[in-house]
């Protein structure tokens, strides 16, 4: 046994202790594939789940590498079923790919006949898959490119999307660093890193620049872009920050909220909009799919309405990025965010950045409240997915 800061368990939670002085070497290695569930003041809790691990493999982390971590850095054996389960979890990742077919279009190629005989007979798969090719690769709608990537996510194979993005009408545009602003350094690594893959998500701090990061993107891309944003005061924002840090002008830059209706090369709309009904249907939805953007941001990704997610599901041809401090949900769909808008392309933890002396050093502290009787009850009742938001929102 060693002396190490962690202790793995065979639930997959893993038990930090944060004054050990390992602890910070500790947290770099295991932070690519292991999310943060509570930090308390001297022991925080991690959870290694199955897209945790396929986030990992998508960054570019194997298997060998998360055991290496967890057997280094555990204070006690690590259980030796965890290592095989984490081992085959990676694994699933890859054996089935999207790829675009010179003769057939976009299709579905496994590596691994028995995964795709099991995945085109399970519920969710058969009906999104066109044709059988041969005995490794299947036709695939173009229609269903991000159904099928979500039903084969809840089969416990997620595919690996290399069938590639269009271009969009191109619009150029340019960053103006200078006079004493520049992108940082991981700010760098993000772009290059999301671009390397086409579509994904971002995961910085909160205060670490990733409206930054997503102008850099629109540099990049120099295409008619989409930017969805939560409110209509982050789309003021997004708008300041363009025109003072790159070269887009007034005329280029549009606003599709309730307050106006404005299609441009940059246009920035809000979530509210886009998901308001009129009798039973979402009429500003065809905004999205009429117009040939080249990239689509959605700014903080976590908080993406339901309907906004059947929208993603119909315009996989189109570069996403998404951008969050955190890649967990209330409602528990990080699934759809996977499959949808891209894996975790990214992931600067926060104490790197503070310790670079970006952002401003944090302190957490774990505060618990006593829940009244109405509250005590609304929690017992409530779904798996609402007690966050009950406890979150208890009387203090």
């Amino acid at each position: 046994m060693s002396n190490g800061p962690l202790i793995v368990q065979s639930d997959r939670t893993l038990l930090l202790e944060t004054d050990h002085p390992d602890a910070v070497a500790c947290r770099a290695a295991i932070s690519p594939f292991a999310e943060l569930e509570r930090s308390p003041e001297h022991v925080h809790t991690y959870r290694v789940t199955a897209l945790a691990l396929w986030n990992a493999r998508a960054a570019g982390h194997d298997a060998e590498q998360v055991v290496d971590a967890l057997v280094r850095w555990s204070r006690y054996p690590v259980p030796q079923a965890l290592l095989v389960d984490v081992v085959d979890t990676m694994s699933r990742f890859g054996r089935l790919r999207l790829e675009m077919d010179p003769a057939h279009g976009l299709v579905l190629r496994s590596s691994d006949r028995a995964v795709l005989e099991e995945v085109v007979r399970a519920k969710g798969v058969a009906g999104v898959v066109g044709a059988r090719i041969d005995a490794d690769t299947v036709v695939v709608p173009r229609s269903e490119r991000g159904r099928l990537k979500q039903a084969l996510l809840k089969a416990g194979w997620p595919a690996e999307d290399l069938a590639g993005y269009v271009d969009g009408t191109g619009h150029p545009m340019a960053l103006q660093e200078g006079d004493g602003f520049e992108l940082r350094g991981y700010q760098r690594d993000a772009v290059a890193t999301f671009f390397a893959a086409g579509s994904g998500v971002v995961v910085l701090p909160c205060g670490a620049g990733k409206t930054l990061v997503g102008m850099a993107a629109m540099a990049q891309a120099s295409a008619h872009t989409l930017v969805l944003v939560t409110n209509i005061v982050a789309a003021h924002q997004w708008r300041a920050e363009l025109l003072a840090h790159t070269s887009l002008t007034e005329a280029e830059i549009g606003e599709y909220s309730g307050e106006r209706k404005e299609v441009r090369p940059v246009t920035i709309a809000t979530y509210q909009i886009l998901v308001s009904r009129r009798r039973g249907l979402f009429p500003h939805m065809e905004m999205v799919s009429s117009e040939d953007w080249g990239l689509i941001i959605y700014d903080e990704v976590h908080l993406l309405p339901a309907p906004v997610f059947r929208m993603a599901a119909d315009i996989q041809s189109r570069r996403r990025l998404g951008l969050t401090a955190t890649l967990v949900r209330e409602d528990g769909r990080e699934g759809d965010v996977f499959s949808l808008i891209g894996p975790k392309r990214f992931d600067a933890p926060w104490r790197d950045i503070e310790a670079q002396g970006w952002i401003a050093p944090a302190i957490c502290t774990e505060v618990r409240v006593t829940l009244t009787d109405e509250e005590r009850m609304a929690y017992a009742l409530a779904e798996a997915e609402e007690r966050y938001r009950v406890g979150a929102t208890a009387r203090s």
